[in-house]
This record gives C-alpha cells, sequence and structure tokens, in this order.
C-alpha cells in the first residue's frame, strides 16, 4: 500500500465513459505495480468484456461483479438489493488483506439511488477509510454527499452518442 494519502475519486453524469475512465486509473495503476479492486453494483457476471480480463492483468487488477442487472420501474428490487449487500461484504472482506492500493466502487450511485446500499453506511466508508487506499466511485446522478467527500469529481457529459443515430453497442468499446 502507499504511504501517500488516497484519494477519493468520482465519475458521474449522463455521458458515457465513467467506467471506462475508472478501468483506465486501474490500468494505469497495474503498469506501476498497484493492485485494484473493483466490485460492479449492476452488472452481472460475463456481461462485460473487462470481467474476462487478460491474464497478464488479473495480478493486478480483480474485478467482482455481483449486480442483477440494470433495475426498471415495478421491478422486485429485493434481489438487487441481496445481490448489492453480498457484493458489500466481499469488499469488506478483501480489503482486510491490505493488498489493494485502489478501490472502484462500479454504479454506486445507482446502489445508492436505488436504495440497494444505505447511504449512511457508505458515506462512512468513504470518511473512515485506510489512508493509502484510493477509492473511484462511478454512476450518474452521484449522490451530493459524495460529490461532497471526493478530493475530485468529474461529470461526464453527453453531446453526442452513436445509440442515438441507432447504431448498436460495439463490443470491446461499451462493453
Amino acid at each position: 500500500m502507499s504511504e501517500k494519502k488516497g484519494l477519493i475519486i468520482a465519475y458521474t453524469g449522463d455521458g458515457k465513459g465513467k467506467t471506462t475512465a475508472a478501468l483506465g486509473a486501474a490500468l494505469r495503476a497495474a503498469s506501476r505495480g498497484m493492485k485494484t479492486l473493483m466490485v460492479q453494483f449492476l452488472k452481472e457476471k460475463t456481461t462485460s468484456a473487462e470481467q474476462d480480463m487478460p491474464s497478464s492483468l488479473t495480478e493486478y487488477i480483480t474485478i467482482y461483479p455481483c449486480g442483477k442487472g440494470f433495475v426498471f420501474d415495478g421491478d422486485d428490487i429485493s434481489p438487487h438489493k441481496e445481490a448489492a449487500e453480498a457484493g458489500w461484504r466481499y469488499m469488506e472482506e478483501e480489503l482486510k488483506s491490505d493488498r489493494y492500493d485502489i478501490l472502484i466502487l462500479d454504479e454506486i450511485a445507482a446502489a445508492l439511488n436505488l436504495h440497494l446500499l444505505p447511504k449512511e453506511s457508505i458515506i462512512t466508508f468513504l470518511m473512515e477509510k485506510t489512508d493509502g487506499l484510493h477509492i473511484i466511485l462511478t454512476g450518474r446522478a452521484m449522490p451530493a454527499e459524495l460529490i461532497e467527500i471526493s478530493d475530485t469529481a468529474t461529470e461526464m457529459k453527453e453531446i453526442k452518442h452513436a445509440y442515438h443515430k441507432g447504431i448498436d453497442a460495439a463490443p470491446g468499446i461499451d462493453y
């Protein structure tokens, strides 16, 4: 673990690139010998290419998809809540090893906005985190409290998107 103060970084907004930016940080850190744990609160296992990472990176980047997929109005959120809680417990256990330099909480904003995890617990965790641990938060509509706690917050703004032209998501680019 680094002796320097760990940063809290938030990537939010309606534009594309929040998870991609977080993964870019993990890749950059891997080239420095740093280890990253990414917990994906919405994505299911095998739904995104980053989960099938090249073996040369798995020593440095661990991705734990715990989601049950996207949640739509009228959906029963109890399985999503159980999955998010299980992901949070996994993350807590993994962090006890003190082997990670970076923690990515992918779609944590959605998990909070959907009430899958208690906001107060997440805020407490962020305020009491290990000094050397960097934490990256992603998701649309990031709660103001998390932006306030963050050292850096970036809003991704959609200017134009291929989807609006009827172009499907591209493997390796979008998922």
